[in-house]
């Protein structure tokens, strides 16, 4: 089974690109679990596996049965997040899987499937130059019916750092894929995968 891991600094484009690609290929998808709450056109279970940052805490101290593959929690104005990869029944599948997180979730993913002759894990990253990611940032906001710009801008700073080009390097991220003409970059993913 292939793994396609896909990540991205946000507002790259990489939500909508992992939306298409669902649709246009042939794979299962992997929900992660998230603490913070629903946007807008969320859904529970497709979106995100949301739950309370009480239920994550139990996966977390191994209270609960599955194990938790890697989780990172951002300290927001609103609060704790935290996001974290669950090895669930989700894994247990032949068919190919579409992933999406961060770049440092996917370096533990890698870890964690690497003795696993059954997956192999494909990084997909997607690259936008900082001042159109701001800009399609600011109009996803807009749209939110409490905007969060402070968070918004704590996210597109740490942005820098988390996907440095040091960290790519570390992470073996040799191919990127820029999103200036979504059909066209969502076309290369497509071959680049098969």
């Amino acid at each position: 089974m292939k793994l396609i891991y896909m990540m991205g600094k946000s507002s790259s484009g990489k939500d909508t690109i992992y939306n298409i690609l669902r649709q246009k290929m042939d794979v299962n998808i992997y929900v992660m679990y998230a603490t913070r709450p629903i946007r807008d056109g969320e859904i529970d279970g497709i979106t995100y596996n949301f739950i309370s940052q009480e239920e994550m805490q139990q996966y977390i101290d191994g209270k609960k049965e599955r194990k938790v593959i890697e989780y990172r929690t951002y300290q927001t104005e609103y609060g704790p997040w935290t996001y974290a990869t669950i090895n669930d029944e989700q894994f247990n599948s032949e068919k190919d899987m579409l992933m999406l997180g961060t770049l440092e979730s996917y370096m533990k993913v890698k870890e964690n499937f690497a003795r696993d002759e059954n997956i192999d894990v494909v990084p997909i990253y997607i690259e936008v130059p900082d001042n159109i990611r701001l800009k399609r940032a600011i109009e996803r906001e807009e749209k939110q019916k409490q905007p969060k710009y402070t968070e918004m801008c704590r996210r597109f700073i740490a942005d820098s750092k988390d996907f440095s080009e040091e960290n790519l390097k570390k992470a073996q991220i040799e191919k990127k894929f820029y999103n200036m003409e979504l059909n066209k970059c969502v076309n290369q993913i497509i071959e680049y995968i098969r």
